[in-house]
């Protein structure tokens, strides 16, 4: 084979050719694609004629049928005895019927323009022909050029390996990873074109993880970047369809930690935390230890209602006004709830808090909604009130479900106020021993420190609900170990940490208070494997059928025992100076990262 012949085989662009250059010779394949005739070419008639004949003939040749039918009937003639005109008719129908359920003809005519063409999934087996050269993906710009898939030829020493053809925009070379399957490169190859999309292979191929590995195989020959280190293997691919994440390519890795035990209530609780944070789970367990060596901790559960706030809008304030009342109103409240909880076993409403802006209202529902976070559940509930409210209130024009007087994952004064999901206080009494010994430092400087800090401080930053030392470190930490929102951490960190000096000035007394702690133990990320394992740990897993809701508001407990266990050691490290240090010594990485980032 001449250096010529392997060059044309290396290299192939059917789109852009430099000015002195000729195109070369297309794939045979490529060539079959670029000659299929258009629908219109099948055709004696333009496509919007043939379809008007074929309509008309349909009616037309029906009308005739139970006409001469009818005929027949009042003159008792057999059916079955058909003239001439009567069996052309009937042709003439089963014709038109089989051109319009192809969709006007196109798909019926296409079988036969097509035939005798190969599919496109179908895999030439001439070991000759090299593999075709991909088509330019729809969803890049017409100015830019795909590359070329690494024929098997490839691997012997005399052949010329293949060129990237580079694109006007210098576009790099898509990275192509031989796929497990002859069957699997086809696909892979459709969705780099785009005649299949990507969300679509879980339910056309049946099997979650190759889909999963399609779509990341092809992602990488589209964008040119590698996904090397991004982990396929040991995930159940199946447990997130349809609930839990979309399109996936992979899982990332967070490593979990464990903090104390806990001593809450009177019970030992191993927290499982998730995070990629040095110390942050070894001080949160150095608060632990502290608050087990003075008698541990109690926690309050003080509210327990998650929200939905629907925006709608009236004609004029007056109307906003007389529908306020009325949800307001306790005997009409009455026959709202019943229409409210027939949406959910456990959905029960509690309460609507009405604001108004003009003639627009904003319904704040309450609801309890059992060992489940419940935004679906509540807002399953709003949805049948509303619909019951637009019998009696015909002009009410509802603008939204959600208004965002909820307020779901963004700081806002109504929660950190009125309290959203879980509204939890703990505290604890640290003994003077264990400030000194544990956790280094003296109570007056705890004390002080939590004044100018965390209350002033906050203050003068006119922080919203942020009246803490770092409650979303561990909020975040045990949100992603047991499978809750991490967004909601927002709402989930706000949080008071008080310090008071007690016993004559011994003791510390803390306080953590946290008005809208979102968790559930039932539904979401909760029922995934790892995060089960995790909840199980805690023993909240599932929800709890002898006294519904219990598992969830027993999980809000141990997250505010655990954040008064991290406030606690992070307050006594700044106290004693050990921030900065500990952080070097454990939250900074020995590796060279010139050598790790190469």
């Amino acid at each position: 084979m001449d250096v010529r012949r392997r060059s044309e085989k290396a290299v192939y662009s059917s789109d852009v050719f430099a000015a002195d250059e000729k195109p070369l010779k297309p794939h045979k394949k490529q060539q079959e694609e670029d000659n299929l005739l258009n629908i219109d070419d099948a055709l004696p008639l333009p496509l919007y004629l043939t379809n008007g004949l074929f309509f008309a003939m349909f009616f037309s040749v029906m009308y005739f049928l139970l006409s001469r039918w009818r005929e027949k009937i009042r003159n008792s003639t057999p059916l079955h005895v058909v003239t001439l005109s009567e069996l052309v008719a009937i042709f003439s129908l089963i014709a038109s019927v089989i051109y319009l359920l192809g969709f006007f003809g196109i798909g019926f005519v296409q079988t036969f323009v097509s035939r005798g063409n190969n599919d496109s999934w179908d895999v030439e087996d001439d070991e000759n022909d090299e593999q075709f050269i991909l088509k330019e993906d729809s969803r890049n710009h017409a100015n830019t050029l795909g590359c070329v898939v690494p024929p098997p030829s490839a691997r012997h020493a005399s052949m010329v390996p293949p060129q990237p053809v580079m694109s006007i925009a210098e576009k790099p070379a898509p990275l192509v990873t031989p796929a497990s399957s002859e069957e699997d490169e086809e696909i892979i190859k459709c969705v780099v074109q785009g005649k299949m999309p990507s969300y679509s292979l879980e339910s056309k191929l049946g099997d979650c993880k190759r889909a999963a590995s399609i779509r990341k195989e092809a992602l990488q020959r589209i964008t040119g970047k590698s996904l090397e280190g991004l982990p396929l293997e040991g995930f159940n691919y199946e447990s997130i369809l349809g609930q839990c994440c979309e399109l996936p390519i992979g899982y990332i890795q967070i490593p979990v930690g464990i903090a104390g035990p806990l001593l809450l209530n009177g019970s030992e609780y191993s927290v499982p935390m998730g995070t990629t944070e040095g110390c942050l789970v070894a001080s949160t367990n150095r608060g632990c230890k502290a608050i087990y060596a003075s008698g541990g901790a109690t926690a309050i559960l003080l509210r327990d209602g998650m929200t939905r706030a629907p925006c709608v809008r009236f004609g004029t304030a007056k109307r906003a006004a007389e529908l306020k009342f009325h949800v307001e109103d306790p005997i009409k409240f009455e026959t709202l709830a019943n229409v409210f909880n027939q949406s959910s076993r456990f959905a029960r409403l509690q309460r609507i808090q009405c604001a108004i802006a003009g003639k627009n209202l904003y319904m704040r529902f309450v609801c309890s909604t059992g060992d489940a976070m419940g935004m679906n559940m509540v807002s399953k509930g709003v949805q049948n009130v509303l619909d019951y409210l637009q019998n009696e209130y015909p002009d009410m024009d509802v603008i939204g479900i959600s208004g965002n007087f909820c307020s779901d994952k963004k700081p806002a004064a109504v929660n950190w106020i009125e309290g959203r999901g879980k509204s939890v206080v703990c505290e604890a009494i640290i003994t003077e021993e264990v400030v000194k010994k544990v956790l280094k430092t003296e109570v007056a400087a705890l004390v002080e420190l939590n004044m100018l800090k965390n209350l002033t401080g906050s203050a003068m930053a006119g922080a919203l609900g942020g009246f803490n030392a770092h409650a979303s470190n561990i909020v975040s930490a045990v949100y992603i170990a047991t499978g809750q929102d991490p967004a909601q951490n927002i709402e989930s960190s706000h949080c008071i940490t008080m310090m008071e000096a007690v016993n004559d000035g011994k003791d510390l007394h803390i306080s953590v208070t946290m008005p809208s702690i979102e968790v559930g133990t039932v539904g979401g990320g909760t029922q995934l494997a790892s995060q089960s394992a995790c909840l199980n740990l805690l023993g909240v897993k599932g929800a709890n059928r002898e006294a519904p809701g219990s598992n969830a508001r027993l999980l809000a407990t141990i997250v505010a025992g655990s954040v008064l266990a991290g406030e606690l050691s992070l307050m006594s490290a700044i106290s004693a100076g050990q921030l900065v240090k500990s952080h070097m010594k454990y939250n900074r990485s020995t590796k060279d990262v010139t050598k790790a980032s190469s």
